[in-house]
């Protein structure tokens, strides 16, 4: 009995990652639609960047969560609690798969209510203020040597699809696949669209975006600095490790995958928290959940 339950938790998780893949894809495919989006001219190949300590210092959904602290959407101390909760996580190296549906669900029900353009308002300032210069510049010119060989070149993260997508132009990128929350005419209903966009929800998202555009897997390469990102790697041609954790490092190694490291030693320990926090499978929803709960 206990083994078929088991069976099924993990089916239907598999579903809503496949759930959250695709909606991941539309979302991404939506917003470059239309008038003034430059057309690829390698329509086969295109490159899948990670954003958190991959092309980004630390996590970009806990510089989101300072900015909105710093104009009173919630407290210091909630964002403590967060980043506490999340480096136990990172130290235990396992996700319990009810804390992280407990965390959700609490999550959703502090942003159900609120407007997405307050979001993508808040997002376009807080990321001129806090993640502006925390872009890795060796990892932005690796995505510019894409953009320059005609390759589209897509973020792919667990933050929500909004951030996502406002770092990706900030950054002249083609566009970003990240979380979906469910919104009816503007506003958040409290829901996820399947599931957050981590670890196998990610190669979801590749893999129903490589079918939409028409694209050659075989000829995509993905960037990640995490070991959650096996699943994503694992289903593009060429995969490379970028800042790698120890996990990442020594599975890069043993498939022969190519390692680029941007940090030094100084700089490596100069993250701190927000290190921490990139490899959260619930970043996105906690932290954009601390910020509406605050806000009243």
């Amino acid at each position: 009995m206990v083994k078929r339950r088991v069976v099924e938790g993990s089916a239907e998780r598999e579903r809503l990652a496949e759930l959250a893949g695709e909606a991941s894809a539309e979302a991404a495919l939506a917003s470059v639609r239309g008038p003034g989006v430059d057309s690829p001219t390698d329509l086969t190949a295109a490159a899948f960047f990670d954003v958190d300590n991959t092309m980004m210092m630390g996590a970009s959904i806990f510089h989101f969560a300072r900015g909105l602290a710093a104009r009173k959407y919630f407290k210091n101390s909630d964002l403590a609690g967060f980043a506490w909760q999340q480096i136990k996580f990172r130290v235990g190296g396992r996700e319990d798969p009810q804390s992280v549906q407990a965390s959700r669900e609490q999550a959703l029900s502090f942003v159900a209510g609120r407007s997405v353009a307050e979001l993508v308002s808040l997002g376009e300032e807080i990321f001129d203020e806090l993640m502006a210069d925390k872009i890795w510049t060796g990892t932005q010119a690796l995505a510019q040597m894409h953009l320059d060989a005609g390759q589209r070149v897509w973020l792919v993260t667990a933050t929500p699809v909004e951030l996502a997508q406002i770092i990706a132009r900030r950054l002249g990128l083609t566009g970003a696949l990240g979380t979906v929350s469910e919104s009816e005419d503007g506003i958040y209903t409290g829901k996820l669209v399947g599931d957050l966009l981590h670890g196998r929800a990610k190669a979801h998202a590749v893999r129903s975006l490589a079918a939409k555009e028409g694209l050659d897997l075989r000829r995509c390469t993905a960037y990640s600095d995490s070991v959650n990102d096996v699943p994503m790697l694992s289903v593009v041609g060429t995969a490379v490790a970028v800042n790698p954790d120890s996990g990442l490092r020594d599975t890069a190694r043993k498939r022969g995958w190519e390692i680029r490291d941007f940090r030094t030693g100084r700089k490596a320990a100069k993250i701190g928290v927000p290190s921490v926090l990139g490899a959260g499978a619930v970043a996105g929803a906690i932290a954009v959940g601390l910020a509406y709960r605050r806000r009243g």
